[in-house]
């Protein structure tokens, strides 16, 4: 991922989420996506689109997804937010759905089955994967925040991914929500990627979140937003007035900007 961090200056990854209720009258959503790409490609260091937006959409939306992933220019990895998380069969299968015929670069993963669920992706040594440890929803502490042994369940779920980072490609969510949790984990994890969804539309503070998270190196971070990029143009009746390619340009760059200065 360093290329696009070294090439656009950013840490900023954009959220790639079509809501069928904010797609602009009138453009297709492959066409919208696509267009916020190559509105904000100079301005990134990662895509996330959301697999459950495109699934909504059927057959139909497996294919945008494809088309829009393959629109990504080359130098910049594409991080499908899927979550998911099975035995290890059905993990196998997951993994080469998504790698090998979607054709994303990493992929969020759930944990609470074990290191059983991770390894038929991990076993794709140039992919990245992204384990849910303290997420940016409200309800997030009922389990994360349960005590396992002397420490919180996150923060175990932090301690073993050191593990399984043998081959350097896994990485953590954290939600930029919670800043002093992801202050924790990155003092037990100091060389892993973070993924901080929660800023912009979940209000989550772009200083408190990339001074708690940020590595040695000041980097180690994709800060996540989603809506507040996508869907950056004003609405008027329900209806997107204005360019919408521009605005999300213009969101874009603000957050770049402050990401960077909070770095």
């Amino acid at each position: 991922m360093d290329g696009a961090v070294e090439a656009n200056n950013s840490l900023l990854c954009v959220g790639l989420d079509p809501d069928p209720d904010r797609i602009p009258a009138g453009v297709s959503v492959r066409d919208f996506l696509i267009g916020v790409i190559e509105a904000t490609s100079k301005l990134v260091c990662a895509y996330k689109p959301n697999a459950a937006f495109f699934e909504q959409y059927g057959d139909e939306g497996w294919r945008i997804l494809r088309e829009v992933v393959a629109a990504v220019p080359d130098h910049i990895p594409v991080l499908l937010d899927a979550k998911r998380g099975d035995v290890g069969h059905t993990a196998a299968a997951y993994a080469s759905a998504l790698y090998d015929w979607v054709g994303v670069d990493a992929v969020t993963l759930n944990p609470y089955l074990g290191i059983d669920a991770l390894e038929p992706f991990l076993a794709y040594e140039d992919r990245h994967v992204f384990v849910l440890c303290r997420t940016s929803n409200p309800s997030a502490g009922d389990l994360q925040d349960m005590m396992a042994g002397d420490v919180r369940l996150y923060e175990r779920v932090a301690e073993l991914s050191r593990g399984w980072n043998v081959k350097g490609n896994v990485g953590l969510v954290v939600g930029a929500t919670y800043p002093e949790e992801a202050a924790r984990v990155r003092a037990i994890c100091p060389d892993q990627l973070m993924l901080l969804p929660g800023v912009g539309a979940q209000q989550g503070d772009i200083n408190a979140a990339v001074g708690a998270a940020i590595d040695a190196n000041g980097r180690g971070v994709l800060v996540n937003a989603s809506r507040g990029v996508l869907y950056a143009q004003p609405f008027k009746n329900g209806c997107a007035v204005g360019g919408w390619a521009e605005a999300a340009y213009d969101a874009a760059r603000v957050l770049r900007d402050a990401i960077n200065a909070a770095r």
